[in-house]
């Protein structure tokens, strides 16, 4: 069979399990989106602060730009010419924010998580990771040379064994998780978390935060400013391309960490930086973060009243974010839900294999702080009983 043909027979099988996917074609409109001449509210975004949509914002920004300053591209790798002053104030905000020694940022969460974990483990590395982590850091492991055992999701009990039996057989152990999960909406116990770490001496922590950076903690840092846990955590992470509705991400750790991803990092070297405009409004939002609290309380509130109402209607739902998953498990009948919560005006997307297991087919509703609460209960008024 000739490549083309079974390109072919793989899209075909696809469509027959409802798998198959499109890029939508859509017009943007601050909170709602058009599609197909239809107007609707965007359940979908990672948009969590809701900063993305707010032109006021977006004008006082344009209002700092000057033709010298609005630079839309860096022309370079940062290790040759494409290392701009705007870079290393960044860096040096982020590392002031998280009382680290130092930060050092990234293209994107993708490049972060597939760059670090290569860079900083051997053969010898044996690297945990909890079995829902993003496909970004499944990619990450797969690039590394090190051994991988993936454990129970959030299952701390056998981590711990998985520890016991295994740090003094490898020079280097890393504990791989989200702080919040993308899918799910729960979060890992950080401070558990780093307890175990704090048991062995060769035993290192990395910390994906790219959910809940902006969103969690009262500088709105993440889970890890939230429970008191920054200083324990070896690499934390985090992205831009979310609640700081920017692009790009960061790492926080010890400046030799920093130095050593510099020169062994390929993600990093071998990469045109982003354009200093794009660092430029990442600078100008983070330094907003500590401010934005009123929108964190709102998000928290809007997600815990959808979570509470779709419980009501016999939905399990693992979620304590502002990612708020109804799992209905064929992929045929969640496309069907989608459908008919888009008739009502709710831009709300199916996520089906291989995003999440077979059966496990689920619509995530992605909350933003720009979201009412009485379109949240519009919502769920609209939202189908669970029928197994």
């Amino acid at each position: 069979m000739s490549l083309l043909k079974q390109m072919q027979q793989e899209l075909l099988q696809l469509e027959e399990h409802s798998n198959l996917r499109h890029l939508p074609k859509m017009t943007h409109d601050g909170r709602e989106v058009i599609v197909n001449n239809k107007r609707m509210l965007n359940l979908s975004s990672n948009d969590y602060l809701g900063l993305a949509s707010d032109r006021a914002l977006r004008e006082e920004f344009l209002r700092t730009l000057t033709p010298d300053t609005f630079l839309p591209s860096s022309s370079s790798s940062r290790l040759l010419t494409g290392n701009f002053t705007v870079y290393e104030e960044l860096e040096a905000e982020l590392s002031h924010l998280f009382g680290t020694e130092a930060a050092l940022v990234f293209n994107s969460g993708y490049h972060a998580n597939t760059g670090i974990l290569p860079a900083v483990s051997d053969a010898h590395t044996l690297i945990l990771a909890d079995k829902l982590v993003h496909a970004s850091l499944i990619d990450g492991i797969r690039l590394s040379a090190a051994k991988c055992i993936r454990y129970r999701h959030n299952g701390l009990t056998q981590l711990e064994r998985l520890l016991e039996e295994h740090h003094t057989t490898h020079h280097r152990v890393i504990i791989v998780t989200e702080s919040i999960f993308s899918m799910d909406g729960d979060q890992a116990d950080l401070q558990k978390l780093t307890e175990l770490k704090r048991k062995y001496d060769n035993v290192l922590l990395y910390v994906d935060e790219a959910h809940a950076f902006g969103v969690r903690g009262r500088q709105g840092l993440g889970c890890a400013e939230e429970f008191h846990c920054i200083h324990d955590i070896d690499f934390l992470v985090g992205t831009f391309g979310k609640a700081a509705a920017s692009v790009g991400a960061y790492i926080v750790c010890k400046k030799v960490i920093r130095e050593y991803l510099v020169n062994r990092m390929r993600t990093l070297i071998f990469t045109t930086g982003l354009p200093p405009v794009n660092i430029a409004w990442t600078l100008f939002i983070v330094r907003r973060l500590a401010d934005m609290q009123e929108r964190r309380k709102h998000l928290a509130h809007i997600s815990r009243t959808l979570r509470e109402a779709l419980q009501v209607r016999g939905y399990t739902c693992p979620s304590v974010s502002h990612i708020v998953p109804m799992i209905i498990g064929p992929s045929a009948d969640t496309v069907l839900q989608a459908e008919a919560l888009q008739r009502h005006g709710f831009y709300a997307l199916p996520v089906r294999p291989p995003t999440v297991p077979e059966g496990m087919s689920r619509i995530r509703f992605s909350l933003t702080a720009e979201i009412r609460k009485e379109e949240i209960e519009e919502l769920s008024n609209n939202i189908s009983a669970y029928t197994d």
